[in-house]
């Protein structure tokens, strides 16, 4: 009851914020609606108000009046350059929400979740094999830099049921028009709806980029900091409880994992006496120096001065640390044996000690030199770039009794060539490990994408070839207690892929072909497992706008994937998203998206999970025969401020009882939630 009142004061709070910014003057903020959109092209304001081009040679962050009552702001993903601005949207909560839809959770939000569609692992080199929590994480790919002319700040707040909390904070500003940094903060946590489900992860991230009043040097640096803290529990004990009158709840029903502990919604409470806590830290530096052709721009008021690079020395330093342990401090009250088939060790039981853990720690040194020549000084989305690194890897085993070191040298080349009107875009890498821990493997990749038309669309077409060394974890010499079935060769992958986008239509196709040679795979909670033979992939997807009425909209998103022969992978033959919402822009600073959605996966033999070595595992014992999931959402914008009320899982709802307890299996012995609410507002500020 007293969290029921705490929420009516939060949903009251919200009413007068929103009653009193409505009420406001703010500042216009320039945003587009759809990504990947050049900076030169047209731009809106936070009501989605077209505002006056620039004119040629104009450079806003120089010129612009700061004491004007706007901000224009955009930025690029590391390694891109590709301008792209803010997304103000609300019509898919999934924007703003770090957990895809295509990703399932083995239950509440922020335990270990694995996509539903097939996506075999692409990139070479050294992989410590845990990847459970990567949707939860901030990464050095998924990193923007920003440029803005005045200081922007966006925090985020989401309270979900049984005390789930997201909070997310990001401040970016530029000290000068070439210097600018940012600082970005997320805290999710969830006690979850049964026992020893509590998850908190944490993550941080500081950026910056600077550039010389000369244009020649320039230095991004990236600071990231990632914390998961995951209890587990084995899966429930039995199901059939579940749907018992006599339960107060799904809390009450015995776990096969951990020490039953009273129910607790304290988000302060960060303890995992069972479970998994893996902690990551990466600190980039990438600078460069550019030798190429000065020139001048001419205007009524002023001469600026102008630099073309022709020729690049680039340099990265990249010094991360991983550390992934397993414990369980009352390991000897519980079944391992009975369940998992695992002898606890000798001498915890000769020690009469409760506790096993098993734990690796990585430090992982890379250093990267490039040279790099645009050939077009109008260009400078086309280049080409060789290089050479050499990496340094150190691993420190359970109680720091196992120490080795390893290295890796490798060769690197890339082409890009985005046309200045952005007709075409070409995009060809590739890597190759000459010697070390992982030599012989590589990747090649090679991308072309063209605009058929305004009319017509784009059409990019693509092919990758991967050979890699399979992760860490499949190794003997890992840590954790893994049992391999034979010496692993090397895992091929190739992926062949095409994407067709209409924006006048609003219609997305996708198409990839995955061919797969010597697939690595656990196939239990402690055993791992290599399939020699080659085998297929194949999965289409499709994306429509279909408009119905004046302010309803009807949007689709389905699946369709195909695997040849016996290969161990199951995956649902269809995945489907549909989303009915009435929407449009009342009163001029509302916008408003409100309506019902359905998603929907086929039956499938669903990954079994296994805590102790944080791997989805193959199986043939259990298959899933879920319902389509059916949610409500209330979303709504007034010019800064956004909010976002869902009532998720009313497909849960139970005649025979009354309740909402007739749960969806998302894997075995490990049901999801039941009905569940989530409000959500985000606001950001212009100083």
């Amino acid at each position: 009851m007293l969290l029921k009142g705490n929420r009516l004061i939060l949903l009251g709070i919200i009413m007068f914020i929103v009653q009193t910014i409505s009420a406001q003057t703010t500042r216009p903020l320039t945003t587009q609606y759809s990504n990947g959109v050049d900076a030169n092209a047209q731009q809106y304001d936070s009501q989605g108000r077209p505002l006056p081009k620039k004119t040629k040679g104009q450079d806003s962050l120089q010129r612009r009046d700061r004491f004007a009552d706007s901000i224009t702001i955009y930025y690029r993903y590391y390694d891109s350059t590709r301008t792209q601005t803010l997304d103000s949207s609300i019509n898919n909560f999934y924007t703003r929400f770090h957990i895809p839809f295509t990703n399932n959770s083995i239950s509440n939000l922020g335990s270990a979740s694995k996509s539903l569609l097939f996506s075999p692992i692409l990139k070479p080199g050294w992989d410590a094999g845990f990847h459970q929590f990567d949707t939860y994480k901030f990464t050095i790919e998924n990193t923007k830099f920003f440029q803005t002319t005045r200081p922007y700040t966006e925090l985020g707040y989401m309270l979900g049921s049984k005390a789930e909390q997201l909070i997310n904070f990001v401040h970016t500003q530029n000290r000068k028009s070439k210097f600018n940094f940012s600082f970005e903060y997320r805290f999710n946590i969830s006690p979850g709806l049964y026992r020893l489900q509590n998850a908190i992860h944490n993550n941080l991230r500081f950026t910056s980029h600077y550039q010389s009043d000369n244009k020649r040097y320039e230095a991004f640096f990236v600071l990231i900091s990632n914390k998961h803290a995951v209890s587990e529990n084995g899966g429930l004990d039995t199901l059939d409880k579940l749907k018992e009158a006599s339960l107060s709840g799904p809390y009450d029903v015995t776990t096969r994992l951990g020490f039953a502990t009273p129910f607790s919604g304290n988000p302060f409470n960060t303890t995992v006496n069972t479970g998994n806590t893996y902690r990551e830290s990466i600190f980039l530096y990438r600078h460069q120096y550019d030798f190429g052709q000065r020139d001048s721009l001419v205007t009524d008021s002023a001469t600026y001065q102008i630099f073309y690079p022709r020729f690049r020395i680039q340099h990265t330093l990249q010094i991360s640390s991983n550390e992934y342990l397993y414990k369980d401090l009352y390991a000897l009250d519980k079944g391992y044996k009975k369940y998992y088939n695992f002898t606890i060790p000798a001498p915890a039981i000769a020690n009469n000690h409760d506790t096993v853990s098993f734990k690796e720690k990585w430090s992982n040194l890379k250093n990267e030199l490039a040279l790099i020549t645009f050939p077009d000084k109008n260009n400078q989305s086309q280049f080409a770039k060789v290089g050479a690194g050499l990496q340094n890897l150190k691993v420190i085993g359970n109680d720091s009794l196992i120490r080795r070191t390893f290295y890796n040298i490798y060769l690197l080349g890339e082409y890009r060539n985005r046309s200045k009107n952005n007709v075409y875009d070409i995009e060809a890498n590739g890597q190759l490990y000459l010697s070390g821990l992982n030599a012989g493997d590589y990747t090649a990749y090679i991308s072309f994408k063209r605009q058929l038309s305004k009319t017509i669309g784009t059409l990019q077409l693509g092919f990758q070839n991967t050979n890699r060394t399979t992760s860490f974890i499949y190794d003997a010499l890992t840590s954790f207690p893994v049992i391999r079935h034979q010496p692993f060769k090397k895992e091929n992958s190739s992926h062949i892929f095409g994407v067709y986008e209409n924006p006048k239509l609003a219609f997305k196709l996708t198409g990839d072909y995955y061919l797969v040679n010597n697939y690595a795979y656990s196939d239990s909670f402690f055993t791992v497992n290599q399939y020699a033979t080659l085998f297929n992939v194949l999965h289409i997807g499709a994306e429509k706008m279909f408009k119905v009425a004046r302010h309803l909209n009807f949007y689709s998103e389905a699946h369709i994937q195909q695997v040849t022969g016996n290969a161990p992978v199951h995956v649902p033959f269809l995945l489907i998203r549909n989303r009915l919402a009435f929407e449009g822009n009342f009163y001029t600073n509302l916008f408003l998206s409100t309506g019902i959605e359905f998603r929907y996966y086929t039956n499938y033999k669903a990954d079994n999970y296994s805590p102790f070595t944080g791997q989805f595992f193959y199986q043939n014992n259990f298959t899933t025969s879920n319902l389509p999931d059916i949610n409500l959402f209330f979303n709504f914008r007034i010019k800064s401020f956004k909010c976002f009320f869902r009532l998720e899982n009313l497909n849960t709802f139970n005649t025979s009882t009354g309740s909402f307890n007739n749960y969806n299996l998302n894997a075995q012995q490990y049901p999801g939630e039941g009905l569940w609410t989530r409000l959500g507002i985000w606001w950001n500020f212009v100083n």
